[in-house]
């Protein structure tokens, strides 16, 4: 390739809309995986997965929704808004792009459950991960600061999560896979607890006052980090003692910080914003997951799944799509007036949640059996609606900054 050629090339890419920001990459492949992952395993491998025998389908679907769908929601929220906190420059281009081809293989691999390819995409999932960390550390170190440093931490520990569930899959310990993706799925709860922290505060005081020149909502300092070191405690109990008593009292005491969140938002008829009706239904899952998590552990007749299906679908589900739907329009120079495709996206989202956890509550018998194919088919519904109304807006942001230096 000439030198002309290849500084064509580059600045191409460097002008790319979607390489000029973080969330402007990862949301739509975030929304991509989250919508077609489901449909192929429903339609073409009844959720099965053709080249896995060892290793059982549904940890591979849990794999996929934490470290996959949820992996490349996380890289676009902390690689856009680290620089946002810091005042430093975003990370774009092929920075963005390396992200990409690491968090790739792993997917084609979880996709089909391809056992002869666990160690590379652990490789590859890992350098991912590793990647994320220091893209977070960098500018942390740059200006001396340890205000967001917890968000570096967690993404360690998301990586030695990952690392972890690989090495037990190559070692045959399927059991301990099963525990350690649990314990991923809560450390990500704990990205959600200090993210939505931050993120309820602006979109409730944009709600009652769209101007954004007034913050009348002020929540109780004490409570802003409450769920996520709650949340913290119990992974570690969960973690060291999964036989004793302590991880379901710890449980519990985790529902009650997202059900106090919830007594803050008593704001009039604005709670009845999508954006904010999203954000609360997401808390409440999050109660709601960590009660039946804790009553099952105390003997009630209900299963963990259970709880763990409401943190994993309706919980983080909502978050996610809460995210893209107000980060979408305020990283593109627009205003908190969602189009008709966030209010569609959101209700589906709460539908594929509703119908994923009832009939496992003995609600809804006649769903029993379907509901694995209906929650998957809304689910896909949610991201895929949202792709479709976002993705213009992303490739087109008001005031747009090319991204060339």
């Amino acid at each position: 390739m000439t030198t002309a050629l290849f500084e064509e090339t580059q600045t191409c890419i460097r002008r790319h809309p979607l390489l000029v920001e973080g969330l402007l990459l990862f949301f739509p492949v975030a929304a991509l995986h989250a919508m077609l992952s489901p449909l192929i395993w429903v339609t073409l491998f009844g959720f099965s997965l053709p080249y896995t025998h060892a290793i059982p389908p549904h940890q591979w679907h849990a794999h996929e929704m934490i470290f996959g769908t949820y992996g490349a929601a996380l890289a676009g929220f902390l690689t856009s808004a680290v620089p946002e906190w810091t005042d430093t420059k975003p990370r774009r281009d092929w920075a963005l792009l390396w992200l990409l081809m690491l968090w790739l293989p792993g997917r084609i691999v979880g996709l089909l459950g391809i056992e002869a390819f666990v160690f590379p995409a652990c490789v590859t999932d890992v350098a991912f991960l590793l990647l994320l960390f220091w893209y977070v550390m960098k500018p942390l170190l740059d200006r001396r600061s340890t205000r967001h440093a917890s968000f570096a931490v967690w993404v360690g520990l998301f990586a030695l999560a990952e690392l972890s569930i690989r090495m037990a899959w190559l070692t045959g310990m399927i059991d301990l896979a099963g525990q350690l993706l649990q314990t991923a799925l809560i450390v990500f709860l704990v990205f959600f607890a200090l993210a939505v922290a931050r993120i309820n505060v602006v979109v409730i005081n944009l709600a009652l006052d769209p101007s954004g020149e007034t913050t009348p909502y002020r929540p109780h300092p004490g409570r802003q980090n409450l769920a996520a070191g709650m949340v913290s405690i119990y992974a570690v109990a969960a973690l060291a003692f999964p036989y004793s008593t302590a991880p379901a009292y710890l449980a519990l005491a985790a529902a009650a910080t997202f059900f106090d969140r919830l007594a803050e938002w008593f704001i009039g008829t604005a709670v009845l914003r999508t954006q904010v009706v999203a954000l609360a239904a997401a808390n409440a899952f999050a109660g709601g997951g960590f009660l039946l998590i804790g009553l099952s552990g105390l003997g009630a007749p209900v299963a963990v799944a259970t709880g763990l299906h409401m943190l994993s679908v309706g919980s983080l589900g909502l978050a996610v799509l809460a995210v893209f739907i107000i980060a979408g329009l305020r990283h593109t120079g627009r205003p908190l007036v969602l189009p008709w495709q966030a209010h569609a996206a959101v209700a589906l989202m709460i539908c594929a949640s509703i119908v994923r956890i009832l009939p496992e509550l003995g609600i809804g018998p006649s769903l029993t059996g379907l509901h694995y194919g209906l929650s998957a088919v809304l689910w896909s519904a949610a991201y895929g609606i949202w792709l479709a109304g976002f993705l213009p807006l992303l490739m087109s942001p008001i005031n747009e900054a090319n991204g060339c230096e």
